[in-house]
């Protein structure tokens, strides 16, 4: 397996086609096709599946893929930092479920940093991709949660690829609803109160337990689902369809406007938010900096009934 296989494969995958893929990286389309049948044969996987609408992902073609991102993402890394004797930057990169408030505090490290020259990395991601951003070396730091219905799977999953959490903050659940929502001027609302709207969840891939779940209750019976993969569509479909999403509670106009409000959820679970790092690996200056400026930023806009973890 070469880098160059890699990254034949990642066109591949982009273009949906070996024609318009092999044009891309200006080479034949049989020489293209022999390395990707030669990458198969090796991993003994079938990756593609080819059809004369194009050839396709299998199910071992998308694992196989995001590990390839990941190994050419970091072999730039490489180039760019060492190529031509090229300065070493400070990076600081960052894996996390889909939440406000780790961009938010993210915004403000770097208004601090403020250097002519940096590399940052923020990644809304799965679950499962975040643990894996991690192991890899990918990301420094993963931001997820863990509950009473999904914490001993994550934390045996942790501890088998040798990875090190730290609690951040405790929050109860609450609801993110639009602003002209019915049950947004509650002061409670049930699970039962939600059946009749629509649930709005993250995508998680293939890897969709219900343990890899962002959302808390996501085995709750809910009539109406929609599930989506990034936060900017999900926030308008809370305004459009007038839907809801079980969330943290943390929720501020800084950059996410005022159309969206919280409202606490009736429930026996809350989520600890955690910080995930590799064991035996010292947190560098910034990543230790960026988690005290998000636990500072969650005490400004948190709910009363959180826990700041110290």
């Amino acid at each position: 397996m070469t880098l160059t296989q890699l990254r034949y494969l990642i066109a591949v995958a982009n273009h949906s086609s070996l024609q318009k893929a092999a044009s891309s990286l200006y080479i034949s389309q049989p020489s293209l096709s022999k390395a990707i049948s030669s990458l198969e044969e090796e991993m003994d996987i079938v990756i593609f599946t080819r059809k004369s609408t194009g050839v396709h992902l299998t199910e071992d073609g998308y694992r196989f893929l995001s590990y390839a991102k990941q190994v050419v993402e970091q072999a730039d890394l490489l180039l760019s930092q060492y190529a031509k004797g090229h300065k070493i930057r400070r990076i600081l990169s960052v894996s996390s479920h889909h939440y406000a408030f780790v961009v938010n505090a993210f915004v403000r490290l770097l208004n601090e940093y403020n250097q002519d020259e940096y590399e940052f990395s923020l990644r809304e991601s799965r679950t499962y991709d975040i643990i894996e951003d991690v192991v890899s070396g990918r990301s420094e730091l993963g931001i997820i949660y863990l509950s009473n219905y999904n914490r001993e799977v994550i934390k045996n999953m942790l501890k088998t690829k040798d990875l090190g959490y730290k609690p951040l903050f405790i929050a109860k659940p609450h609801v993110f609803v639009c602003r002209n929502h019915p049950l947004a001027t509650k002061t409670t609302v049930s699970l039962s109160e939600l059946e009749e709207f629509p649930r709005l969840t993250y995508d998680q891939g293939t890897n969709n337990s219900f343990y890899f779940s962002e959302e808390l209750h996501s085995t709750a019976h809910a009539p109406k689902n929609i599930v989506v993969t990034d936060r900017a569509t999900l926030f308008n479909l809370l305004i459009g369809l007038k839907g809801y999403t079980i969330a943290s509670g943390i929720l501020s106009s800084d950059l996410n406007g005022d159309q969206i409000v919280s409202v606490p959820l009736i429930s026996d679970e809350s989520m600890e938010l955690i910080s995930v790092y590799r064991k035996g690996q010292k947190l560098s200056p910034l990543a230790a900096r960026y988690l005290e400026i998000l636990q500072n930023y969650v005490k400004d806009f948190i709910h009363p009934d959180a826990i700041i973890v110290q």
